[in-house]
């Protein structure tokens, strides 16, 4: 790694290798991202590197570029392949950003939210929908346009709120990327529309006639968290399995002694492996 001083002055970064970032400002919502960019350093193939969308940038793009540096070096033995990691994140040092709850998150009358810890209000939220224009119709097409990229290979892997944000960009709009990888996802924040969306989703996903392979994970310690994360995980997982669509697929898999945090690196590594399935 390059070692370089970092803006603020406060002394020596890196810059992870085959890296880039650059600011990108939404022309829907005009909310500015932090928009971190990984290209693997070998030629693409004929037919464009596959893409992987990740959300939460600023917790784990370091963590899924290392793990895909080093495991596709050697994808004989690994099972992944070199891929163009787009990492979606904010100008702020913190790892989870509050501006997460507003992008990741459709609206939800208040009486219908999880009371905080604390007590305190939750941060603004309800921009799900601005958020995925954005990703779709502005974000995806610059991609495109700056790299060779495989469109028939795109993956979006997000944890927790960005794993609610997955699975509901999964059932709002199903065939937008070939891979969902969702893990530990806040399902409990929008119960009520998931189960809407359910309703209608097999037909409309049947009508895009998109290959889909959805996984969704948690951590086994997470089995007691008063949210039922990992029992609400494992039901979608079993439903959307159960679908019999063609060309689709969804599994649930629950990582031993791992908690909600612990679980990010297991979860970046097993997200490149899964999105290299073809």
């Amino acid at each position: 790694m390059k070692q370089v001083i970092n803006q603020d002055g406060m002394g020596p970064g890196v810059i992870l290798p085959g890296t880039s970032v650059y600011k990108l400002r939404a022309e829907r919502s005009g909310r500015e991202y932090v928009i971190n960019v990984f290209v693997p350093e070998i030629a693409p193939p004929s037919s464009g590197y596959p893409v992987i969308y990740l959300l939460d940038a600023n917790a784990v793009f370091g963590t899924m570029v290392e793990a895909m540096r080093v495991q596709s070096a050697r994808s004989d033995k690994t099972g992944v392949v070199p891929a163009v990691i787009v990492g979606i994140g904010y100008e702020a040092k913190q790892p989870f950003p509050p501006e997460r709850y507003y992008d990741f998150m459709m609206p939800v009358p208040e009486v219908d939210l999880p009371r905080r810890p604390d007590g305190a209000s939750w941060p603004e939220h309800g921009g799900a929908e601005a958020f995925m224009h954005f990703i779709e119709e502005q974000l995806k097409p610059e991609v495109e346009e700056k790299y060779s990229i495989d469109r028939s290979r795109q993956s979006i892997v997000g944890h927790s709120l960005g794993g609610l944000l997955v699975l509901q960009m999964l059932l709002g709009n199903p065939g937008t990327f070939r891979h969902y990888i969702a893990g530990s996802p806040s399902i409990h924040w929008n119960s009520a529309w998931i189960v809407q969306q359910r309703a209608s989703w097999v037909s409309r996903a049947e009508n895009c006639g998109k290959e889909m392979h959805v996984l969704i994970t948690a951590g086994e310690q997470e089995g007691s968290h008063p949210s039922g994360v990992v029992g609400r995980s494992r039901e979608l997982a079993h439903w959307l399995g159960q679908t019999g669509l063609e060309g689709f697929s969804a599994e649930f898999t629950c990582f031993a002694d791992e908690g909600h945090i612990s679980v990010l690196p297991i979860l970046m590594s097993r997200a490149i492996r899964f999105a290299s399935r073809g």
